[in-house]
């Protein structure tokens, strides 16, 4: 079977972060960026978005080793890169952010090569609702589309969101995301509510807790790779999901079935991404390595006889 092609369209940005054991600057980020990183390691890689004047021409060159095609990239003359500054509390699992600067990012406006509107499987990072259904509609050829979202736009764009989704066919959210777009605390009522509201496919992403699947009416659920430590927790949910749509490019379904392997895989790459700062989780992540760990969070679920 031959692996499917890739295609994402979001953000590349320049990060700094610091945590309460380091603090980095200037590091290669976004979320199209951490998508790419990880399925990558899967299939081929479309990124359309979006970069100023001073994105590091180092950064590109290594996006393309690691198999990303930057033919949708564009590079804004006279513009700036987007820029994010965030700390870490204690634990990882709250962060504040100290200066957020959208720059070229704020008028994005996707254009898609026509070569690559026909690829099978899409995934719309985070972003507008509104920008996400016209990018929709500029790949016709696509048979599997996943979207992101965050509370911003479920709060500010609710309708078009409602609109969106039984145009796609999964969407990604977290615990809280999941929360206020269903009006549900209980996160298993939430998925089921996310999916009578018109989703076909709800990935409920729970952190350090695992994942939610709803799915061809089921639910399954999964725990995360358990790890010692982690350094930065940045782009994780993105590498998650880029891990995600990536295996189920090279496997060509999107079953509940399909949605499990993928998970799987998903919890094994994220694990790899909080091990370094920015990208650097990802940046020298190999396949093998992918696989000896992946068959151990397999021994890990079984039950035996």
């Amino acid at each position: 079977m031959q692996t499917s092609p890739v295609l994402v369209v979001g953000s590349v940005a320049l990060d700094s972060i610091e945590t309460p054991k380091a603090k980095r600057q200037d590091l290669l980020g976004g979320s199209a960026t951490h998508f790419s990183l990880a399925a990558a390691l899967f299939a081929p890689v479309r990124l359309v978005g979006v970069v100023g004047e001073d994105f590091p021409e180092a950064h590109a060159k290594f996006l393309e080793s690691r198999g990303v095609d930057l033919a949708g990239l564009e590079r804004r003359k006279g513009g700036k890169t987007f820029r994010w500054s965030g700390r870490y509390l204690a634990g990882m699992n709250q962060r504040e952010t100290l200066a957020l600067e959208l720059n070229v990012f704020e008028s994005f406006d996707p254009k898609i090569p026509p070569a690559w509107r026909d690829t099978p499987f899409v995934f719309l990072a985070n972003g507008s609702h509104k920008l996400q259904r016209n990018v929709l509609e500029s790949i016709p050829g696509r048979r599997i589309a996943f979207a992101d979202t965050m509370n911003h736009w479920i709060l500010s764009e609710r309708d078009t969101l409602l609109s969106l989704l039984p145009v796609i066919d999964g969407l990604f959210v977290n615990e809280e995301e999941a929360k206020l777009l269903s009006g549900e605390d209980n996160l298993v009522l939430a998925g089921k509510r996310i999916l009578g509201l018109g989703a076909k496919r709800v990935v409920l992403k729970k952190g350090d807790h695992g994942v939610l699947l709803f799915a061809d009416g089921d639910v399954a659920a999964l725990p995360a790779f358990p790890l010692e430590s982690v350094e930065d927790p940045t782009g994780a949910g993105d590498a998650f999901a880029g891990a995600f749509v990536g295996t189920l490019a090279k496997r060509g379904g999107a079953r509940l079935a399909d949605l499990k392997r993928a998970a799987a895989a998903a919890s094994v790459v994220a694990s790899f991404a909080v091990e370094g700062f920015g990208v650097e989780g990802l940046a020298g992540l190999t396949m093998e390595r992918v696989r000896e760990r992946l068959e151990r969070y397999r021994r890990m679920l079984s039950l035996g006889d």
